[in-house]
């Protein structure tokens, strides 16, 4: 089975004191996650020592960080590394997010070499693919997911693969209020399995877990998480509100 996957990216937001005051909401309410059900919060790197104290002992909730770089260790001035976040108790990291695609110029073989490093880390990857706007708009869609899949993750084994998680973005639902169709995410999430499939047999493509990530919030999850190859959301500004957070864990099917 699945796993079905709940992720909290924080992006760039919240003090110290809001951060803490978030944890202690979210902790404070109910969840009803089952065995192959997973809360991930993927918080700001200053902010991990934090929230793996406040999880602490808290049955399938994990804490993700938003970045690594591709180097174990380095001159590279304010980056962090895989083994480095492994070694505070990070277990998965989200790669290749649109916004550090677009503003950070990262290209297909450096998120290569990311998925790299966190696989030899012992963590697991959520590797985020998506398409803008213009690439909807011409129906081209499929074959620029798909490219941005092979380009990135088609050198890795079997098992790696297994390993990894997929947070499909359309980038053009996020952050904007748009939001695709539970039909036009389970249309895409289809089409990445089948990608998937294409190169590691359906067997495998159906081990692997994937995401939507686009505009997710209480009011649309369970319609959209009812979809059969939609396993979850990375969630971005509704993860900062406990009670829309908290909703969406509980729309997990």
């Amino acid at each position: 089975m699945r796993k079905q996957i709940a992720a909290a990216n924080w992006k760039m937001n919240l003090t110290l004191t809001e951060a803490e005051t978030l944890l202690n909401q979210l902790l404070a309410t109910e969840h009803n996650l089952t065995s192959n059900q997973e809360a991930i919060f993927a918080v700001p790197a200053i902010y991990i020592p934090l929230a793996t104290l406040k999880l602490s002992g808290k049955s399938n909730f994990f804490i993700a960080a938003q970045n690594c770089h591709p180097k174990s260790n380095g001159a590279y001035t304010g980056e962090i590394s895989a083994p480095m976040l492994a070694s505070v108790g990070v277990k998965h990291i989200v790669i290749g997010h649109s916004e550090r695609r677009e503003y950070f110029n990262e290209s297909d073989a450096f998120l290569a070499e990311k998925t790299d490093a966190v696989l030899a880390a012992g963590s697991t990857p959520i590797f985020c693919c998506g398409e803008p706007l213009v690439i909807r708009e011409a129906g081209t869609q499929n074959t620029f997911v798909e490219a941005q899949l092979i380009n990135s993750l088609f050198h890795l084994s079997v098992d790696q693969i297994t390993k990894v998680v997929i947070a499909y973005e359309p980038i053009w639902a996020i952050g904007t209020g748009k939001t695709a169709t539970s039909e036009q995410a389970q249309e895409i999430h289809a089409y990445i399995r089948s990608v998937f499939a294409s190169k590691y047999g359906q067997a495998i493509a159906d081990q692997i877990s994937i995401l939507y990530g686009g505009s997710v919030k209480a009011s649309n999850a369970i319609e959209i998480f009812s979809q059969p190859d939609v396993d979850g959301g990375l969630v971005g500004g509704a993860s900062l509100v406990a009670s829309e957070f908290t909703a969406i864990i509980n729309a997990l099917k």
